[in-house]
């Protein structure tokens, strides 16, 4: 259970709109593509966990992530590499996960449904 409460805090630390903590163009990014308000809670914290930990994402989220929007999950993705709290965390690594999870996800999406 705490460890649900550490994910949460993260995820919302994920979407918290600090200036201080993020360039000017991330933040016009998001606030013009309507980032913030684009996937729920839920699937936010599965795609966070995937990419920021070793957790896989549901086929339902994976929908969810495409609707979201790539140019929204890449600017939150960096956004988020900038906040301190991660400083730690190898960008390359972070991004190349963000991309190998947006890429499965797309497969999973655009795969036809297996016939019954």
């Amino acid at each position: 259970m705490a460890s649900l409460n550490v994910y949460s805090a993260l995820v919302v630390l994920f979407f918290t709109r600090a200036a201080a903590m993020a360039t000017k163009e991330n933040d016009q990014i998001i606030k013009d593509n309507n980032c913030e308000t684009k996937m729920g809670l839920p699937c936010v914290l599965e795609a966070f966990t995937s990419i920021f930990k070793t957790r896989t994402i549901s086929s339902k989220c994976c929908g969810e992530l495409v609707g979201f929007g790539k140019v929204c999950h890449t600017t939150l993705v960096k956004r988020t590499l900038e906040n301190p709290l991660f400083k730690d965390l190898s960008p390359a690594r972070i991004i190349a996960k963000s991309i190998q999870t947006w890429n499965n996800c797309l497969a999973l999406i655009d795969s036809p449904s297996p016939s019954a």
